[in-house]
């Protein structure tokens, strides 16, 4: 009964008319996000990270997390009618929702894809609110050598889950907590890797750092690119036949399942829910010859584990303060600027914004139904727009938010550099992921290592006398002895690559 109680205090929270008016904000843009191929939720909330500062803590986080969520809605649109992965989750419904289309069946799978997003919406909502509590009850145990091992673990099992090599995703990993780490050391005061440079003596700015790896090096990546005017299927019916539905309703349970334990996962969320909800329906299908064909299960399975993954990543973040993808680092860093320190206390704090937002994410898939279906032909018109257009209003959206932040030059020539870094990380092969989750780890992993060494007086057995570091830290090391035998490294790039 408490847990329904708490429920009750969020919706009333979330359906305040500011809250709700920025709920909808989320889920709208977040489908804009979604349709616009080139775009993607990790380069928008870097962008809006700035407008945020002005906002109260709530309405800006329901709507950063109505912009996620979202954007998995918007991406399968394009994928079906257009076969254009708006959104990189979306890219596995193409195979067969874009099929269905060329057979007229478009607006089924539109249909499967909305209501399938929608109930595993629902059900990882719940998830959120029965599981949060008992990982607030252990995470409370913790102390600072948990912590360290915890946030190790998490940097090793998002190297694990990444794309690309694992040496490189381990040296993004590297690069990323040698950037973390510029500034001023919080207990001597000294200036460390500034090389004289006044400007970093408080660190590298997030925002503009976000920015340009996500925004503006997705800018100068798609301008290298030609878009064609897509060829758009028509839309009938908006209702799946009864052997569609029957079909659809068994893959989207499944979908759901494996969405809500891979969203949960460090280096988990969407994208790796998806592939993997569509690669297991594809095994144990009794008909997999039809996927690639215009296979119900094809579309159900992967819209509803995208969108579970989306919303379960939001566990870790709320309940430990680990984020687990990129995405969930940007929403540590907004949480930061409001001064909100997600993890064990945040419930018990700031039960308003915990309850709130977990409130906001069944009203905003409830709006995201209501917003797709009806204008699906208004999204599709979007891609008519010429992207020299859409993509110059970005460039100058990044500068005036990077510029916005402190009011410095600096920090948009810091944009700027790390867009042509953003740029040029794909090419070689390394994920700019692995980079941003350590520079949003760094300070909170040594914090809570010089802390472990002081209240241990500079032995550094303190980190396997607590059994939950000590095994957070023999899991890490076991899964980088795992994932580089040659048999279970060959089986992952095959993964990855299928």
């Amino acid at each position: 009964m408490e847990l329904f109680g708490q429920l009750a205090y969020g919706f009333e929270l979330a359906i305040t008319p500011q809250n709700l008016l920025f709920c909808f904000l989320g889920a709208l843009i977040g489908t804009l996000v979604g349709v616009l191929p080139g775009l993607g939720p990790v380069a928008t909330i870097a962008m809006l990270l700035p407008i945020t500062f002005t906002l109260p803590p709530v309405a800006a986080l329901i709507m950063l997390a109505g912009l996620y969520y979202g954007a998995q809605y918007g991406g399968s649109t394009t994928a079906i009618l257009v076969n254009i992965p708006g959104e990189s989750s979306s890219v596995v419904t193409c195979l067969d929702g874009h099929a269905m289309a060329r057979k007229g069946r478009a607006g089924a799978a539109l249909a499967i894809a909305a209501l399938g997003s929608f109930f595993a919406g629902t059900v990882a909502t719940f998830i959120i609110a029965i599981f949060s509590a008992p990982m607030v009850w252990i995470a409370s145990t913790f102390q600072s050598p948990d912590y360290f091992g915890l946030m190790i673990f998490g940097l090793i099992a998002a190297v694990v889950l990444a794309q690309g090599s694992v040496v490189r995703s381990i040296v993004m990993v590297l690069v990323g907590l040698v950037l973390g780490l510029v500034g001023t050391d919080i207990t001597t005061g000294q200036s460390r890797f500034t090389f004289g440079i006044p400007q970093l003596s408080e660190g590298i700015s997030f925002v503009a750092l976000a920015m340009g790896l996500f925004g503006v090096g997705e800018v100068i990546s798609n301008l290298a690119r030609t878009f064609g005017k897509p060829e758009v299927q028509p839309v009938t019916s908006l209702w799946p036949n009864r052997e569609e539905a029957r079909r659809a309703t068994p893959a989207v349970l499944r979908g759901t399942a494996i969405g809500s334990l891979l969203g949960v996962l460090p280096g988990g969320g969407a994208l790796i829910a998806s592939f993997g909800a569509y690669v297991i329906e594809k095994k144990w299908s009794k008909r997999p010859q039809e996927f690639g064909n215009g296979a119900v299960e094809g579309v159900a399975a992967p819209e509803a584990a995208n969108n579970a993954g989306a919303q379960t990543s939001f566990i870790p973040l709320l309940t430990l303060g680990l984020p687990s993808n990129a995405v969930m680092a940007l929403m540590l860093a907004a949480m930061t600027i409001h001064g909100i320190v997600p993890g064990p206390k945040l419930m018990v704090e700031r039960p308003d914004l915990f309850w709130a937002m977990i409130a906001s994410m069944w009203i905003g898939n409830l709006m995201l139904v209501i917003i797709n279906l009806p204008l699906i032909r208004l999204w599709v018109m979007l891609l008519n727009v010429p992207y020299r257009y859409l993509y110059l209003a970005i460039l100058i959206f990044c500068c005036i938010g990077a510029y916005s932040v402190n009011n410095s030059t600096f920090d948009v020539m810091v944009m700027a550099l790390f867009g042509v870094v953003g740029y040029l990380l794909p090419k070689i092969g390394c994920e700019p992921a692995p980079l941003i989750l350590g520079v949003i780890l760094a300070p909170h992993i040594e914090e809570n290592f010089r802390r472990s060494l002081v209240v241990s007086r500079g032995s550094w057995w303190i980190f396997l006398e607590r059994p939950v570091c000590a095994g957070f830290l023999l899991v890490s090391l076991l899964f980088m002895l795992a994932v580089l035998l040659p048999s279970i490294r060959k089986g992952r790039e095959e993964a990855f690559r299928e």
